[in-house]
């Protein structure tokens, strides 16, 4: 398989293998060098403060829906419109914020997040928290996007690739680390401190990025016709469907994990944040897996990931009675995801082509329509009494809809390649 750099970026005036980089790349330095790792570690405490508020609420919605006043479901809800947020942002931002100096949009980016969580903290209705998680979730997919090309300038040329990876880990340790801590508290103490908490860490980040990231101003060459010429591509849609429906499976399940703990397993509340503990620890493991199988194939991890998960998600409709086989079952559901991300970021990327901003900002995009989806979808069967491991039914059948619009891909590719050979033969 062929590689390509993940991100374009400007390269920094750093000599081979050094860890330290200048402040600037269009002036002279105006403060000492500062090591890679802080500046990754910066944007990753970022991306540990958006990870835990992605997945917190779907551990609180129980005591959200009875702060409110209405039902789960509904308060599932909640979910759809930060997701919808995140699909609105990602691609917004990597649009119109192509030229702007990365440290900056970065800086505002962050900002906005910690606004969406002080909203969250203090919304009085459901239409608030609804309207507050919406503000939240705009930033999600351009902060990561925009993360990553920082480092990449940052970075040495032989260690973009690696600097990448790891100014990504912010979502599998707040799965680990953030999101089981926040849950604890939100129960603990009521479900807004868990937002006053992520928007903490949003500030702390913000002082973070202005100490440590160095300048890096935007791509003078980028243009919102060049990303935009990527929306032309049928395979860039049909990848973007691969996650948008077939990572919903997952959502449709996960979504109510609190709940169907309680009221199917039997546990009491106390053991919510061990099953998201198993969650954010398959999620780290599917990252390493997703890998292996990328090196492999990207096309049959993608095969594989959704084959895997809709198995799982079927079988955690029985395994969900009982404590320990429903523990199992969730971790497996949470690797054979994470396998997913990974394959169709590569697979994002690649059908992009010259637009590899837009093509790393739509699959967090995609990834949200499939949070909405699957929250929203398995909200409905929940609500007319189906139960909750209904679900997890709902999970089976988006990821064999996501296999559908992989097929079609498939397809489709093996028609280009015949008419390629055609041409090539004619000529």
């Amino acid at each position: 398989m062929t590689t390509t750099q993940p991100l374009s970026a400007p390269t920094l005036a750093t000599a081979p293998g050094r860890r330290s980089v200048s402040p600037t790349v269009d002036g002279p330095d105006e403060r000492p060098r500062v090591p890679l790792g802080l500046i990754t570690t910066a944007l990753v405490v970022g991306g540990f403060a958006i990870g835990t508020t992605e997945f917190v609420t779907m551990g609180l919605l129980p005591q959200i829906a009875g702060g409110l006043g209405v039902s789960i479901p509904t308060a599932g809800h909640t979910i759809s419109s930060y997701a919808v947020g995140v699909v609105v942002g990602a691609p917004l931002v990597a649009v119109l914020g192509a030229r702007l100096p990365r440290r900056g949009l970065a800086l505002v980016l962050m900002a906005v997040f910690a606004l969406g969580n002080v909203a969250s903290s203090v919304a009085t209705s459901y239409e608030a928290l609804v309207l507050g998680r919406f503000l939240a979730g705009l930033p999600h997919g351009a902060f990561f996007g925009v993360s990553a090309l920082i480092v990449a300038a940052c970075a040495p040329a032989h260690q973009r690739g690696r600097a990448v990876s790891r100014v990504m880990l912010g979502i599998p340790i707040a799965n680990m680390i953030g999101v089981p801590a926040a849950t604890w508290l939100g129960q603990e103490v009521g479900w807004r401190s868990a937002y006053w908490l992520v928007a903490a860490l949003a500030v702390v980040t913000v002082a973070l990025v202005a100490l440590w990231v160095p300048r890096t101003p935007g791509n003078p060459h980028a243009s919102g016709r060049r990303e935009l010429a990527a929306l032309r591509n049928p395979q860039l849609w049909l990848a973007l469907a691969v996650g948008a429906v077939g990572f919903g499976g997952m959502f449709a399940m996960y979504s109510y994990i609190a709940p169907t703990v309680t009221e199917v397993t039997g546990l009491g509340e106390s053991a919510i944040p061990w099953f998201l503990l198993a969650f954010g620890v398959g999620g780290a493991v599917g990252s390493l897996v997703g890998g292996w199988l990328a090196d492999w194939s990207v096309l049959r991890g993608l095969v594989i990931s959704l084959v895997g998960m809709g198995a799982v998600l079927a079988l955690f409709t029985l395994t969900s009675q009982w404590a320990w086989p429903a523990l199992l079952t969730l971790f497996a559901s949470s690797v054979m995801a994470s396998v997913l991300v990974v394959v169709l970021q590569l697979r994002l990327m690649h059908v992009a082509g010259d637009a590899e901003t837009i093509g790393a900002a739509s699959n967090h995009a995609a990834l949200n329509i499939a949070n909405a989806l699957g929250a929203w979808l398995g909200g409905l069967v929940i609500a007319a009494g189906w139960g909750y491991q209904a679900a997890s039914w709902v999970g089976v059948v988006l990821s064999l809809g996501g296999l559908l619009f992989l097929a079609a891909s498939l397809l489709l590719h093996r028609v280009d390649r015949a008419r390629d050979a055609s041409a090539t033969m004619t000529a």
